[in-house]
């Protein structure tokens, strides 16, 4: 279950978002898969979820690796992802 405060790192393939939780994984990150929640809009209905600490771990590791995610959400309430990263010119939206 995702807990208020979590983050959750959307990719616009299964096959990214698999290869990004090998690299994490690598790397040590505590980290889970998950089906990303019916309130995201996502390609391939993945999502790595993730303590906010890891916010700048998970951000380099991938970032190190060209795989970028696509957006990255908090979890607000039971229905609500506030954006807070987005891949397009690398914006954070906070």
């Amino acid at each position: 279950m995702i807990q208020n405060g979590q983050l959750l790192a959307v990719f616009n393939s299964a096959h990214r978002v698999m290869k990004a939780e090998h690299i994490l994984k690598g790397c040590g990150v505590a980290m889970t898969l998950i089906p990303a929640p019916r309130a995201l809009s996502t390609d391939c209905g993945l999502a790595i979820c993730f303590s906010s600490a890891l916010y700048d771990v998970v951000l380099n590791a991938l970032t190190s690796e060209e795989l970028l995610p696509e957006f990255i959400y908090r979890k607000d309430s039971d229905l609500h992802y506030e954006p807070i990263w987005c891949n397009e010119n690398f914006q954070v939206i906070q």
